[in-house]
């Protein structure tokens, strides 16, 4: 089970212990309309588990290209990620 956060707390809303949380940046945070999404167990164990979790629970990521950051750190698709770790997606950058 899954479900989008805002910054307040949510009545009934499992311990932030027991979840793994996800970081919106720019476009992404705007499709969204939130800055962070929240998963519950079970957790992917990679980064391309993730991805695949997270474009099947919120379909609106699909068509969009983005990075995943581990830790601050752009990570490979076969990288392990756990719940405790910084996870971030972020969309492709332009400028100059």
């Amino acid at each position: 089970m899954s479900n989008t956060e805002t910054d307040s707390p949510e009545v009934g809303r499992p311990d932030a212990q027991q979840c793994m949380h996800v970081l919106l940046f720019a476009g992404l945070a705007e499709r969204l309309g939130c800055a962070r999404l929240t998963l519950n167990p079970p957790w992917p164990v990679t980064v391309a588990e993730l991805q695949e979790r997270l474009v099947s629970e919120w379909p609106e990521l699909a068509p969009v290209t983005f990075r995943t950051a581990v830790n601050q750190r752009y990570a490979l698709d076969s990288e392990p990620v756990q719940p405790e770790d910084e996870i971030a997606l972020i969309p492709p950058v332009s400028g100059g």
